[in-house]
């Protein structure tokens, strides 16, 4: 199977195609970014795609981050897969930021539970924890930092995500210290495309995946524009 991921929900732009019955990726790309996912995502995508020599119709999968992360940023990528899914005739995956960060510990067999965070801003994280087999423990959800840490009642855990460092500083002394911490920007990319090649499509559609509302609103419309809108 062949996978095209995409990840554009937090602080990189990442690109890379998977050939699973290789079992490595073909080529891959990543650019640490706050701002401009929009200009850096469909150049990197042509440049992964000629160095791994394919053409977009020889993919089986496209799969892209879907959140929690920044809200341009999704849409960013979210469109890409959407539209290249589309014009290929391809099923888009969506996966999870919090997925995607625990599928690298959990991957390396690691007995700890993991906690997957993300900064949420505010004092405010969006997190989730599996034990180390995977398995949920703490549904994505989105807290105080101190509501997070006070979730976890798993012992000692594996922190990851760019909040990683956040819990970490805050984690008090009389309860079981965590075993590591990987305070990663993004997720690992190569991890995005193997978690793509093992979800449903089903069960795991290409939509946003918000656990609270954007902090800016649309300014409210002019009283003349709902006039000139009413038939």
């Amino acid at each position: 199977m062949l996978i095209l991921a995409i990840d554009t929900a937090l602080d990189a732009c990442s690109v890379a195609v998977l050939d699973t019955e290789a079992a490595e990726l073909l080529a891959q790309e990543q650019l640490l970014m706050k701002r401009g996912h929009a200009e850096a995502l469909m150049p990197m995508i042509a440049r992964v795609m000629q160095s791994a020599n394919l053409g977009f119709t020889s993919l089986d999968r496209i799969a892209v981050t879907v959140g929690p992360g920044s809200f341009t940023g999704l849409r960013v990528g979210i469109s890409a897969a959407r539209g290249l899914a589309l014009a290929a005739a391809r099923p888009a995956i969506g996966l999870t930021t919090l997925s995607s960060y625990a599928a690298a510990i959990v991957g390396q067999s690691k007995s700890a539970p993991v906690i997957s965070a993300i900064d949420a801003r505010h004092d405010h994280v969006y997190f989730q924890i599996v034990a180390g087999d995977g398995s949920q423990l703490v549904r994505p959800s989105v807290a105080s930092v101190d509501a997070a840490i006070a979730a976890s009642q798993f012992g000692a855990p594996h922190l990851v995500g760019n909040a990683a460092n956040i819990l970490a500083e805050r984690w008090p002394n009389d309860v079981p210290q965590p075993v590591a911490v990987d305070a990663q920007p993004a997720p690992d990319i190569g991890w995005v495309a193997w978690l793509g090649a093992a979800a449903d499509p089903a069960t795991n559609p290409a939509r946003p995946f918000y656990l609270k509302a954007p902090d800016a609103k649309p300014a409210a419309q002019p009283p003349f524009a709902a006039q000139a809108a009413t038939p």
